[in-house]
Formats: C-alpha cells, sequence, structure tokens
C-alpha cells in the first residue's frame, strides 16, 4: 500500500530547509551514479601512439617541383627565431613532410616546432619574397624510400636491440639513426651506394614501386601549394641552389595598365608624344628591355641586402622582352580542345588545338608579361627592372634610361625610384643542365603528375578526378575568377550607365588655367600611385654607395658583438 505524500503545509520552515537538503543530496548522488556507469559504457581505450623509427627505412635523394600562388604567404623562405604575420611556403613544406614522416630530422625534447633540415640533404633553386608565386620552384630533399634495403633494416634491428642493454635510463627506447648516416660497410649511407644488387633482384621500379610523393604531400599542403612533379635520379651531390643554371622569370600586367580617361581629359603630353593615359607603349618598352640582355653590373636594379656584404653584383641576362599572352596561352586555354569539350569526342593527335580561342579573350584587355631568364638574380632585380619598364612604357622615362643605370662608372649609385609590386610576379622555371658548357636544356628526369609515360602511368590517377591536383586547382582559379566576373560586370554597368558627351570635356585643367594634376604612376598594383610632378629617374636623391652600405653594417654589427661579450 503506497505511503501517503507528506502533509508540507504542516511543516515547520526548519522541517521544510532540511527536507530539501536531504532531497538534494540524494539527487547528487543518484546523478554521478549514472553518469559514472554511461561513462564507463562509452569510454574506450585510447589507442596508443605508435612510434617511429626511421632507422629501419631507406633514403634517397629527390628533387621536387612545386607550384605556389605567394599572396598569401610571407615568402618562401622560414625566418629561424623571427615572428611573421603570414606562414611561409617553407613552413608548409617542412609540417606536410615531417607529417607524412617522409622527413624525419632530430629534435630536441619539447621543441619538435623549429625547422631543422638537419640530415635532409636539403637545398632551394629560388628563394621568392613575399607575395610572389612560383609555377617552377625546385626543391633537393633526401626522404624515406619504399626501396628495399635489407642492410638498412638490419641495422635497425640491431639498434633496436643495443639500446634495450644497458642502464636503466635506455632500456626500451629505440636508438634513432639519422637519415643519412653511413651503413656500416659502406661509404654513405644513400641507398644507391651498394644495394643495387639487392635491388635489381627485387625488380624494384624507382617510379612505380616507389612512395607516391606528390600525392602524399599534396593532401597535407594548402590548394594553393602544389607539387607537380619529383625527379628520382638526380645527381650525388645534387644541390637545387648551385645545380641551377637558368633562373626564369615572368612579370604579367594589362594593357591598358589602369582605367583610361575618355575623350580629351584623358590624352597625356610626354615631350614630343602624347596618348591617353592607362596605355603603355609597348616597343618602347621592348627597346627598354633589350639593355638588359648580356653581362651586367645591375648595383642600380636591387635592393642591397648589406648582410651578405655583396661586393661584385655582375649577373648575366639570357633574354629579356615583352610578350602579349596568346589566345592559347591564356587560363584555362585547355578547355578548347575537344576532349574538355561539352559532347564526348576523341581527340585527333594529328592536329595540333593550340590555336583555339579562349571565350571572351579577343573583347577583354590584353595581358603582356616581361619575360626574364638569368643566370642569377639579386635581391629585388626582377622588381626593379619591371618598375623602371612600367616608367619607359608610361612614356615617362626614354628607353635609353636602362643603358645609363647600367653604366656604373657614371652612375654608381641608385637613384630613388619604386619598384614594381609583388603579386604579378613569377618564378617561371628553374633549368638543371647535364653538361654546363652545353645547351640550356633542363637535364632532370622529371616524373609529372598524369604523365602517360608507360612506367608512370600511376601517376596519371591523381591529374583528374575528384581530389586531384586539377580539381583543387579548379576550386582556386573559379573563386578568383567568380570575383574577376562580378567586378568586371560591374565595372561595364557603371560605364554605360547615364550619358556622357566627351566632347565638353575638352575644357581640360590646363585651359581652364588651374593647376595641372598629379601624375599617375603605374607600377603593377591594382591602383596607381600618385607622384605629383614627375622628377625624371637620373635626376633623383640616389642612395649611399654600395661600399658605405657595407662599411655601415659591419661597424655596426661588431659593435653589437662587442656589447655581447662584454656583458
Amino acid at each position: 500500500m503506497a505511503s501517503s505524500p507528506p502533509e508540507y503545509q504542516t511543516w515547520s520552515q526548519q522541517d521544510l530547509i532540511n527536507r530539501v537538503i536531504e532531497l538534494e543530496g540524494r539527487l547528487k548522488a543518484q546523478t554521478a551514479s549514472l553518469s559514472a556507469s554511461s561513462l564507463a559504457f562509452k569510454t574506450r581505450a585510447a589507442p596508443s601512439k605508435r612510434s617511429f623509427d626511421p632507422s629501419k627505412y631507406s633514403t634517397r635523394l629527390i628533387a621536387l617541383k612545386i607550384a605556389y600562388l605567394g599572396q598569401r604567404y610571407n615568402g618562401f623562405e622560414s625566418q629561424p627565431k623571427c615572428f611573421t604575420p603570414l606562414p611561409t611556403i617553407e613552413e608548409e613544406l617542412w609540417k606536410a613532410l615531417c607529417k607524412s614522416r617522409l622527413i624525419s630530422p632530430p629534435h630536441e625534447e619539447g621543441d619538435e616546432e623549429t625547422i631543422s633540415w638537419q640530415g635532409c640533404d636539403y637545398s632551394k633553386c629560388g628563394r621568392t619574397d613575399r607575395g610572389v608565386s612560383a609555377f617552377g620552384q625546385v626543391i633537393g630533399i633526401r626522404v624515406r624510400s619504399n626501396r628495399p634495403s635489407s642492410r638498412r633494416n638490419e641495422l635497425g634491428r640491431r639498434s633496436s636491440e643495443s639500446s634495450s642493454v644497458g642502464d636503466d635510463a635506455t632500456i626500451g627506447k629505440v636508438v634513432t639513426l639519422p637519415l643519412n648516416e653511413a651503413v656500416p660497410g659502406s661509404e654513405s649511407g644513400d641507398i644507391n651506394s651498394d644495394d643495387g644488387l639487392e635491388d635489381s633482384k627485387r625488380n624494384f621500379d624507382s617510379i612505380k614501386d616507389e612512395l607516391p610523393y606528390p600525392k602524399i604531400l599534396n593532401k597535407l599542403l594548402p590548394k594553393d601549394i602544389r607539387v607537380l612533379a619529383w625527379c628520382p635520379n638526380p645527381p650525388d651531390d645534387f644541390s637545387a641552389r648551385f645545380a641551377c643554371r637558368e633562373r626564369q622569370y615572368r612579370y604579367f600586367f594589362t594593357q591598358p595598365a589602369f582605367a583610361p580617361v575618355p575623350g580629351p581629359a584623358g590624352i597625356q603630353r610626354h615631350g614630343s608624344k602624347s596618348g591617353r593615359e592607362g596605355w603603355l607603349d609597348i616597343d618602347a618598352m621592348r627597346e627598354a628591355a633589350s639593355h638588359f640582355l648580356g653581362l651586367h653590373d645591375f648595383r642600380n636594379f636591387c635592393k642591397v641586402d648589406a648582410s651578405k656584404q655583396l661586393t661584385s653584383f655582375e649577373r648575366r641576362i639570357f633574354h629579356a622582352d615583352i610578350k602579349e599572352v596568346q589566345p592559347h596561352e591564356a587560363p584555362l586555354c585547355h578547355l578548347a580542345r575537344p576532349e574538355f569539350g561539352a559532347r564526348s569526342a576523341t581527340p585527333d593527335a594529328t592536329k595540333d588545338h593550340s590555336s583555339a580561342l579562349t571565350p571572351g579573350y579577343a573583347n577583354s584587355p590584353k595581358i603582356y608579361t616581361f619575360e626574364v631568364h638569368g643566370s642569377a638574380f639579386l635581391w629585388h632585380q626582377v622588381r626593379h627592372m619591371v618598375g623602371v619598364l612600367f616608367l619607359v612604357g608610361q612614356g615617362l622615362e626614354p628607353p635609353s634610361v636602362v643603358r645609363d643605370l647600367l653604366d656604373i662608372k657614371s652612375h654608381p649609385r641608385r637613384p630613388k625610384y619604386e619598384m614594381a609590386t609583388d603579386a604579378p610576379l613569377v618564378l617561371w622555371n628553374c633549368i638543371f643542365p647535364k653538361d654546363e658548357e652545353g645547351p640550356r636544356q633542363d637535364g632532370l628526369d622529371w616524373a609529372y603528375i598524369g604523365s602517360d609515360d608507360g612506367e608512370r602511368s600511376a601517376l596519371r590517377s591523381e591529374k583528374y578526378g575528384r581530389g586531384s591536383i586539377v580539381d583543387e586547382l579548379w576550386t582556386v582559379w573559379r573563386q578568383r575568377k567568380i570575383d574577376e566576373l562580378l567586378a568586371g560586370t560591374l565595372l561595364d554597368m557603371v560605364v554605360g550607365q547615364g550619358k556622357a558627351d566627351f566632347s565638353a570635356a575638352a575644357n581640360t585643367t590646363e585651359d581652364r588655367g588651374a593647376k595641372p594634376a598629379s601624375q599617375k604612376v603605374f607600377d603593377g598594383s591594382d591602383t596607381t600611385r600618385l607622384a605629383g610632378k614627375y622628377v625624371p629617374i637620373m635626376e633623383k636623391e640616389c642612395m649611399e654607395s654600395v661600399e658605405i652600405i657595407n662599411q655601415k653594417y659591419a661597424e655596426k654589427k661588431a659593435r653589437a658583438l662587442k656589447m655581447d661579450a662584454s656583458d
């Protein structure tokens, strides 16, 4: 028989308080019991973290060809112990290589984030600055390999066994060998030293049976950094920096360079020439660019890095020209090929489809590029070269200004002029000839993603389809293309609105007696820079000489070292 509920209305205040305290205690105990049983039911033992012993794997020296869009990055090279507002390309590569266990450089405990290429035989070809892109950057690096190496595995096994014998501090620990430590009995730790016989017995294919390096890294890298190819057999002493004999850059710009003003108000006169502002004189730019060819001292076309204490600024330029980007070279021109058509089509391999026009290209502003090939380049050299070419294209400087700036005897100090902006500059390619005395043609045997060449067909599936390199780069391109489309449509709409009588604009500022407008100067960026009354380059104030800049830096460094020693 159920008990009747308490008649709380008859209880005293103290009895009611005691009852509330009692019920709260019961509720807490019941809740704790239920939570403990539920947690015990749902909780599973966390899997133990598997240790990784790199000494059990063979390694190989390879080269990687990398492309990246640089506007979201603080340049290519990481700056040790230096905070940068944006990540660097090198940092992203480091994280991907370490996460994939392709490299396992030694670290001090608690310092796993510090970039250290010790034991990796790491080298890089170019050090692009903040905002600069690259489509043919090359690095050399020693990475983990699938290639069988029983002697190295035996070494790793013996190392593990020996590490568990001795004092208590070493029991259970695994001794990790650096990636390039030599195998006993051989002269180096490279798998190519004396494992060839064993590899041939196993019929190991250096590409099909190897780890898919581009695929592994592209899964871990940001979408605007892609590994395009890898070279399985660079020279034993390969250095991406010192083996490169030619670096090729391209700087892109539009024609017109900035928005023209219609009617008489948009006409500018420079000496005996006149033209509408915004349009560049391409022929004059080509003439100026031709002066770069050959071996010259480019101290007036660079920013002096005093920390390097350079005394020679001579660099050889093999090629320098202004070229129009043709329709078959324009972005996404591959869509005009029949195999990418709306309907299924089998391309005729005997026909050249490169001349197919990209839709809408003919009505768009033309795209030009300054192409320059050289043995090596100084800091900001290309951007200074382009900055002067833009002044020539605007009619603010004659083409001969390039020749004058290269005349170091007459002009030993650089005038204070502005270099071109960073975003349109691309490190296009890096050339590694087989023979230093032979033609400047790339001698590295690259295995590209999507190669149709027999033994490299395994790379083909990585090029197209969901999650492929083309699929991910399409996503990057389309986002920017929609922005371009909307901005261009809005621009056309605004220009077409209202009625305009350009003949009424004949009363320019000069006709009205007003002060002439400030000179617009184009430097490759999205907007022009107002320069007031333009002062020719050769009349501008000059920087200090290279010798003085180097001397001041050396003296400052000596004072800093002296103060550190006294402390």
